[in-house]
């Protein structure tokens, strides 16, 4: 499995992670399991999945109701999909 590969699949199960956790408000759970749906779709090409899925996680990480945790998971999610759209460009 390559760098890429493993940095994917790290990205995919803190999504699932944070999806699942309760101390999050309903919404926001809600919103990072559709930016989930929207990287792991197969049917488009990975750098516009990754760049759907960090505009998806902006929004997220913009909303007022956001727990401080929440909010610095979804902001370490972004950096890592940044990372991972880098690393497919080079």
């Amino acid at each position: 499995m390559s760098d890429k590969d493993k940095l994917y699949q790290e990205i995919v199960s803190m999504m699932e992670e944070l999806s699942e956790d309760t101390s999050l408000p309903r919404n926001i759970r809600k919103g990072i399991s559709n930016a989930k749906d929207i990287l792991t779709k197969k049917e488009q090409a990975l750098d516009v999945r990754i760049a759907s899925a960090i505009f998806a996680l902006d929004e997220i990480a913009n909303d007022p109701n956001i727990p401080v945790h929440g909010r610095t998971m979804v902001y370490m999610i972004m950096g890592k999909l940044e990372t991972l759209s880098k690393e497919l460009s080079s």
